[in-house]
């Protein structure tokens, strides 16, 4: 997920504001760790906590102090390619996969390189911020909030792969017992727009607004649920090659995968799951989550369905007026059970693979300098997911959103939910 953005912003002290709450929660998000945890790397594609609190930091140093601040110093001259992620505009970065190497600077400086930095852009605010930094800030302050539930991500993947299974929080109240009935809902053919309207704040890639036509299709009344994909699992789903796309057949075999991530088969035949609130049985009443775009092709396909595509979804949500579902602050951190409705938890809970490669929309330009690199660059071999899910921060999304990652991806709280052509 990345940044890039077209937005009129908010200025002055309701910015400031929002500058420092979001900040703040960024480290909340980092206090039930250990330093220790805050510096481990589980794979090549997370990134460990202290380098997520400094990467963001890093991002407003360079992007709004460095032009704009009079006399600016850098924190530290070697932060500068520690702490790019892949801006190759600015200048090296460190290797990804090396991240967890970074044992030095220590969580205390990274949190020093921080308060450093939020006093200083403090000041910039009370100074005056022209639009152009106001708008530079508000860029930042969403970059953040993706790297809030980043932060999630990679915690769990880190803490699911320690035999202790250590939970990151203390678990909530029991959900709801069930989900409802899965029902189609009906959309008409006809020509729809499509994107970010041009009022608040929007990354490039949800624009420019542009015209499309649908066919008449439907859209199921709640995502795919635990039990859905369990009977799936007991169809021989993983072992049927025919559902499979190639590349996902051969991600199958080559990964061995036989269920969801963080799902393990116990001796007694059924199925737990790791979560930030510790490893506990599958819910079947539950979304889906930590599948790749394979995985959610082929349980559409074997249910005689297909994954909408991101036009059909986002008409979907704009003209039903689903309600939203669980999200960060709910504190759950963990997708739960759907309520009745006709269209129930397109925003939150899990993210829903669509059927749609992230492509550029007709007209896109990516924006100048080196924030265009982060999204228009990424065009390529990733799908788009849509919705925002139980770790995403709820006034982060919206429903143009394009989230995206490539076809492999499980440790995104990713689900789906199925359309097909009537």
């Amino acid at each position: 997920m990345g940044p890039s953005a077209q937005s009129p912003a908010s200025a002055g002290g309701d910015q400031a504001s929002r500058y420092l709450r979001i900040r703040a929660r960024t480290e909340a998000l980092c206090e039930p760790l250990s330093p220790e945890d805050c510096a481990a790397q589980s794979m090549a594609e997370a990134s460990p906590a202290k380098w997520h609190l400094a990467h963001t930091t890093w991002f407003f140093e360079t992007f709004v102090l460095e032009p704009h601040q009079p006399g600016f110093r850098p924190f530290n001259e070697a932060f500068r390619v520690l702490f790019n992620s892949y801006y190759n505009g600015v200048g090296e970065q460190h290797p990804r996969p090396q991240r967890g190497l970074l044992t030095r600077p220590a969580l205390e400086e990274v949190l020093a390189y921080r308060a450093h930095v939020d006093r200083a852009l403090g000041a910039l605010l009370a100074d005056g911020a022209s639009a152009g930094v106001a708008d530079l800030v508000e860029l930042g302050l969403n970059h953040e909030q993706q790297h809030q539930e980043l932060i999630l991500m990679d915690v769990k993947h880190l803490l699911s792969a320690n035999p202790l299974q250590p939970a990151y929080s203390a678990a909530p109240g029991p959900p709801p017992p069930a989900a409802p009935a899965l029902t189609w809902v009906s959309f008409p053919a006809g020509v729809r727009e499509i994107g970010h309207s041009g009022a608040g704040f929007a990354y490039d890639n949800e624009g420019p607004r542009h015209r499309v036509f649908l066919e008449p299709f439907q859209l199921a009344s709640r995502p795919v649920t635990c039990g859905d994909f369990l009977a799936f699992m007991a169809d021989n789903g993983y072992g049927r090659p025919e559902l499979w796309l190639d590349e996902g057949w051969a991600a199958v075999k080559a990964q061995g995968w036989q269920a969801p991530q963080y799902w393990r088969r116990g001796a007694d035949g059924h199925w737990t799951v790791f979560t930030l609130t510790g490893r506990r049985p599958v819910n079947p009443a539950e979304p889906v989550g930590h599948v790749s775009y394979y995985e959610a092709d082929a349980y559409a396909r074997w249910a005689g369905a297909r994954l909408p595509t991101e036009f059909e979804w986002e008409t979907a949500l704009a003209e039903s007026g689903a309600a939203p579902g669980t999200f960060q602050e709910d504190g759950r951190l963990h997708p739960a059970p759907a309520p009745a409705g006709d269209l129930s938890q397109m925003l939150g809970d899990v993210w829903e693979w669509t059927g749609s490669a992230y492509l550029p929309y007709p007209g896109f330009q990516p924006a100048a300098g080196a924030v265009g690199e982060y999204n228009g660059k990424f065009m390529i071999n990733q799908m788009v997911l849509r919705g925002g899910s139980c770790a995403t921060p709820a006034d982060h999304i919206r429903p143009t959103y394009r989230n995206f990652f490539p076809t492999d991806a499980r440790w995104p709280f990713a689900g789906f939910r199925l359309a097909r052509t009537p």
